[in-house]
């Protein structure tokens, strides 16, 4: 659904080529995606833009929230879940790890607070591990890497593997990679950056892992346009864009 961030730049008014074109892939909402079966909908990371993508979708449905970490443009749109409260009647299931816990506690503290007023989001904390689970049909399985210092997830659905804000991926975790279709990876800017893969690191893990396909998300402004990037890469390499659909296995 989105690809962009802000990547630490104050979010201000900004003339540069990025956010004046008139190309709709050069602009990016926050990181997330949708993940749909037949019978199962599920959203990866709730950032700021969360209500607007929603919205922006038609998504009237949703079984439950992966949260790949506590960073707030992964997390902080959360509180607009209680609509889905509302038309389902009962809690939403949100997987996170203990880390992602502590910080959604305290951002949405009032969720939690014993005497609840009406309308608040109700948030059904279910703990992430490394261990493979199902949500509803849709079978998950969790891929630990490094942001920095901070270990956070990203996730495997069968042939299509989902990896945000990393600039290491260990070799076990490798592994659980490898045999994927598809792989959206995080490339933030062609300049080194402290936690995050830049576009020509990106390319090389990529390359490491064999994936056929790769999409390139968390694109800063930094980047560049679209369509010039898009010409400068590999065959089978992309960069990914706000509203892409793909059909995975």
């Amino acid at each position: 659904m989105g690809t962009g961030t802000s990547s630490g730049v104050p979010m201000i008014a900004c003339d540069c080529e990025v956010c004046t074109s008139a190309n709709k892939k050069d602009k990016r909402f926050r990181s997330s995606i949708l993940v749909q079966s037949s019978k199962t909908t599920l959203v990866v990371d709730t950032g700021p833009d969360f209500r607007c993508q929603m919205l922006r979708e038609n998504v009237k449905h949703l079984d439950a929230v992966l949260l790949t970490h506590s960073h707030k443009d992964h997390i902080s749109g959360l509180d607009d879940i209680r609509a889905f409260n509302f038309f389902s009647k009962k809690s939403m299931d949100i997987y996170a790890d203990t880390n992602t816990q502590a910080a959604v506690r305290n951002e949405f503290y009032y969720a939690f607070s014993e005497q609840k007023y009406p309308g608040i989001p109700q948030l059904n904390l279910k703990t992430l591990t490394p261990t493979p689970f199902l949500v509803g049909d849709i079978p998950v399985t969790p891929v630990l890497v490094w942001h920095m210092k901070l270990q956070i997830y990203g996730f495997r659905f069968g042939n299509f593997t989902y990896i945000t804000d990393a600039n290491r991926i260990e070799d076990p975790e490798k592994e659980k990679i490898k045999g994927s279709e598809i792989l959206v990876l995080n490339a933030l800017r062609k300049q080194a950056h402290i936690s995050h893969f830049t576009l020509g690191e990106a390319i090389d893990m990529a390359t490491e892992l064999k994936v056929p396909t790769a999409y390139f998300t968390h694109l800063s402004h930094q980047m560049g346009l679209h369509s010039e990037i898009e010409s400068e890469l590999p065959d089978g390499v992309h960069l990914a864009f706000d509203r892409m659909q793909l059909q995975i296995g």
